[in-house]
C-alpha cells in the first residue's frame, strides 16, 4: 500500500453523496464511511464495528471517541509529516472535539483532500488555511496492509 494508491481509492468515492453513518461507494457515505471504505480496500475487514453515532460526536460529553479510534486502529504521524494518503482528523471549533475526518491527497503548496462533507458528498477540497488550522491530528494507515 502506498500513498498514492490510497489516494486512488479515495478519489474513486468522489460523487458519492453524503449519507450519515454510511459507508457505501456510490450510494452513500459520510467522513468515517469514507475512511473506513478505504481502510476495507487496502487493509482488509474493518477491525471493529462502528457504533452509532451523531453527527455531534460526543461534543456536549466532550469524549474524543474518534481520536481514539483512530489511535487504535491508524498510525499516528507528527502534524508537520504531511504526506500524500495521510488521515486527517478536524476539530471544527477550537477546544470542540474532534468530529472531521478527511485523506490528504496532495501535499506541499496545492495541498487538498478527499472527504464526505453534509450538503456536498465526496468532495476534494482545497486544505486552505482555514482547513489546516483545524487539523488536530495526522495519521496514517497500518503497514503491511495488502
Amino acid at each position: 500500500m502506498t500513498g498514492a494508491s490510497v489516494v486512488a481509492e479515495a478519489r474513486r468515492w468522489i460523487g458519492t453523496p453524503y449519507v450519515h453513518q454510511a459507508s457505501v461507494l456510490g450510494p452513500g457515505a459520510d467522513c468515517l464511511g469514507l475512511v473506513r471504505g478505504v481502510w476495507r480496500a487496502h487493509c482488509g475487514p474493518e477491525p471493529e464495528r462502528a457504533p452509532a453515532y451523531t453527527q455531534d460526536w460526543a461534543e456536549p460529553s466532550g469524549q474524543e471517541l474518534l481520536l481514539a479510534a483512530a489511535e487504535r486502529w491508524l498510525r499516528r504521524k507528527p502534524l508537520g509529516e504531511a504526506a500524500a494518503g495521510d488521515v486527517l482528523l478536524f476539530r471544527m471549533r477550537e477546544g470542540a472535539v474532534a468530529k472531521h475526518l478527511g485523506i490528504l491527497a496532495c501535499a506541499g503548496a496545492e495541498a487538498s483532500f478527499v472527504h464526505a462533507y453534509s450538503g456536498h458528498g465526496v468532495i476534494e477540497s482545497p486544505l486552505s488555511a482555514a482547513w489546516a488550522r483545524r487539523v488536530a491530528a495526522r495519521f496514517e494507515f497500518p503497514m503491511g496492509a495488502h
